[in-house]
Formats: C-alpha cells, sequence, structure tokens
C-alpha cells in the first residue's frame, strides 16, 4: 500500500521505518533540501522535496492513489491543511493527523480530521514497539484510542504450527488482515496454515491486545 508522510522530521522518519519494515510503498515530503537528502540516503524510500500544503506536491507524491497521508511536521496548521487536501481534494482513504499543541485537538475534530495522534502518543508508541519482549508491535491506533492495529510474530515454538487461521480463538472484534511469511504478503482466509516465524498484522480494539499476545504467544 502506498503511504505518505508529510514531514521527514523524528516522527516522520520512524514512521517510514516502521512503515517500509511492513513492506508498504513510502513517499516522504520534506519541505527541508537537506534534510530530504539526508532521508533519502537513510531510507529506502521515495523522497519528494516541497511544501506538503501544495497540492502539485501532493499530486506529484501520489495522493490521488494513496491508501493513507499521515501529516506529522511540527507545525499544526501545515498539518491540518495537508490533510483536509488529501481527504477533501484526493479522496485519500486514510488521513491521520498530528496535532503538536493538545488544544487543537477540537479545532483538527470539527474541520473534519478525525484521526489525530498527539507528540506525546507517537513517543509512547515508539516506546512500547522497542519494549515490547513478546513480539507484538503497535502499527497506529484507529478511534482516538479504541482500536489499533497490531502485528505479532509467532514463536519458533508456536502452539499454532499446522493449525489453520479459523481455529485461532481470537479474542472478540480481532480481523487477522495480513499474513507475512518469507517476505512474503498475503491476504489469509479461515483455512490459511500458519507456521512458526509468521508476521500477523490484525485490527483490535485497544483492550484486546493482552488477550490477543496471549493467544498468539501460546507455545507447544
Amino acid at each position: 500500500m502506498r503511504m505518505i508522510i508529510v514531514g521527514g522530521g523524528q516522527a516522520g522518519r520512524s514512521l517510514a521505518r516502521v512503515l517500509l519494515e511492513r513492506r508498504h510503498e513510502v513517499c516522504l515530503i520534506e519541505k527541508d533540501r537537506a534534510r530530504c537528502a539526508a532521508l533519502a540516503e537513510d531510507l529506502n524510500a521515495a523522497v519528494f522535496p516541497g511544501d506538503g500544503t501544495n497540492v502539485a506536491v501532493l499530486e506529484r507524491a501520489g495522493a490521488r492513489n494513496a491508501g493513507c497521508l499521515m501529516a506529522v511536521t511540527g507545525v499544526d496548521q501545515d498539518n491540518l491543511v495537508a490533510a483536509q487536501l488529501a481527504q477533501g481534494h484526493f479522496g485519500t482513504q486514510k488521513v491521520i493527523a498530528r496535532v503538536n499543541d493538545p488544544r487543537n485537538a477540537e479545532t483538527f475534530r470539527a474541520l473534519g480530521i478525525q484521526d489525530i495522534v498527539s507528540s506525546t502518543e507517537i513517543v509512547v508508541q515508539l516506546i512500547e514497539q522497542e519494549a515490547d519482549t513478546a513480539h507484538m508491535h503497535l502499527i497506529a491506533s484507529l478511534h482516538q484510542g479504541k482500536g489499533e492495529i497490531l502485528s505479532m510474530t509467532l514463536p519458533f515454538d508456536t502452539a499454532w504450527e499446522g493449525q489453520a487461521l479459523k481455529d485461532v480463538a481470537f479474542p472478540k472484534g480481532t480481523l487477522v488482515i495480513s499474513l507475512i511469511r518469507g517476505g512474503e504478503l498475503t491476504i489469509p482466509n479461515g483455512s490459511t496454515v500458519l507456521r512458526a516465524g509468521d508476521e500477523l498484522v490484525a485490527v483490535a480494539e485497544e483492550r484486546s491486545r493482552e488477550a490477543l499476545r496471549g493467544v498468539l504467544g501460546e507455545t507447544r
């Protein structure tokens, strides 16, 4: 899936790394040309120098065909405009905006941008990704944290080796949306047979995270 990130600072760079690890096509938009050069050197992503609030720049980055646009600059006004353009002008499927000043959150929502994250939430997510010893990673929060997109790698001694996906007792409200095996991504169904080392990506309720970790972490 094509992912567009507006803002090549620490948040944008970290998001890009996570999305590239998940085999997404990443396009970064950054105003500062020196930073663009550093990003191009560091990441296997398309880097577009320019202003993410400019329609022509968003067009060049492929906003019309993007599955998601994330505006994560350090300037709330820029994030709001980029998100509004993606949502209203380009019809981007999913739009997420960073709010640096929590006082602006209601303004974003009033103007139609419902999926917002604060700087604090981004930092917490990055810490969780590093500290999660059970190999579960938080990819994104949904609907103000009520839902999450999570990934987890089945352990080498998984209890689900050779079992069909439909036989896994997932917590209520959990949907597995992709499976990565040997670097290849597939869309699984109930008859998909699981193997140790499989990386499952699922959408789940926030309160189901520990239950999901317990199920997928079961060993023989």
